[in-house]
């Protein structure tokens, strides 16, 4: 019996990385990064409904450089997944499908940086 003479999906190396398909890689990601570091507001809640001893391990870890480092990445992580979900609601309303989705990913992107940037220099 024959193979079929069907089409072949290409494969991932001989695609060309666009933004949108960054951006669609990194909405997954954001949206994975969310899921542990609410964990750990969640943790920090808790420590503080717990007792002093357990707020004060949470509140040195998180002022700790690394506990900062997951906090300005938990930040970004918020920012760049809202405006990505706010890029796909636009979709979904059947508008920006054209070369303005190139900007709207640019956007996202930048706009992820400038409201992280925003919150840890002037509101923290």
């Amino acid at each position: 019996m024959a193979e079929p003479n069907r089409p072949l999906s290409p494969h991932l190396m001989i695609y060309k990385y666009e933004i949108t398909m960054v951006m669609s890689i990194v909405h997954r990601i954001t949206g994975t990064a969310l899921y542990f570091g609410t964990a750990l507001v969640a943790w920090w809640f808790a420590a503080a409904a717990i007792g002093d001893g357990a707020f004060d391990l949470a509140q040195s870890f998180f002022n700790h450089w690394f506990g900062r480092f997951i906090l300005l990445g938990y930040t970004w992580s918020l920012f760049h997944h809202m405006l990505g979900g706010l890029r796909h609601f636009v979709w979904d309303m059947g508008k920006g499908y054209g070369e303005e989705r190139y900007l709207m990913g640019w956007l996202t992107l930048g706009g992820s940086v400038l409201l992280t940037a925003i919150v840890w220099l002037f509101l923290i």
